[in-house]
């Protein structure tokens, strides 16, 4: 875990993230989501998060934005009960496959925290796994493994209509946690953002 920029050891992170819809409202009312200009999520997370971070005099580090690339799922994972579901996302016992961490808060002091909740990974009980089935491109033939330009071709071909207005169907085939789905608005907003991000130059 990197040091604060002063030098100062970490004492607490604190991960900050979206469950579901129930923080999309928020972010669409707000002018990042309005004014046209790019990445209109990860600019509303950081002044989120950059305010919170002024407030507690902590840091604020981003699983977005380039180099240097922090550990986020692994310290999800020691953070809170959520496992490598056969997606290669991170799959919570409630929330499923809808939850996403945009950013952390790195402190010099030792908050008290609450126990870990233990809980078992919800995958090792399906044995259907209608998530590595459900993608009409076959783009997770196998757990773990995911062929994104099988993906983004598909997304970009009109029989690709259905990932695109409704999110992808592989994530969609998941029975945890589908109280929690996005709504139409949300997933087509990720989806437009991934199609967008493979389309620009690298």
């Amino acid at each position: 875990m990197p040091p604060l920029p002063d030098g100062t050891p970490v004492g607490t992170l604190i991960l900050a993230g979206l469950i579901g819809s129930a923080q999309w409202p928020g972010f669409a009312a707000s002018r990042e989501a309005r004014d046209g200009a790019p990445d209109p999520l990860d600019r509303w997370s950081r002044r989120l998060i950059d305010g919170l971070a002024a407030e507690l005099g902590a840091a604020a580090l981003y699983p977005f934005g380039g180099s240097p690339y922090h550990p986020f799922q692994r310290w999800a994972r020691r953070a809170e009960p959520v496992f490598p579901s056969p997606l290669g996302m991170l799959v919570h016992p409630e929330f499923g496959l809808w939850h996403s961490y945009r950013g952390a808060l790195l402190l010099s002091e030792r908050w008290p925290l609450p126990r870990r909740e233990v809980a078992k990974n919800p995958c090792d009980g399906c044995a259907d796994r209608p998530c590595l089935s459900a993608c009409p491109v076959g783009a997770f033939f196998r757990p773990g493994a995911y062929d994104e330009r099988a993906c983004a071709s598909h997304l970009e071909a009109s029989a690709g209509s259905d990932c695109r207005s409704g999110g992808c169907l592989a994530r969609r085939a998941c029975p945890v946690g589908r109280e929690h789905a996005y709504g139409s608005e949300q997933a087509r907003f990720y989806i437009d953002a991934f199609v967008a991000a493979r389309r620009s130059p690298a």
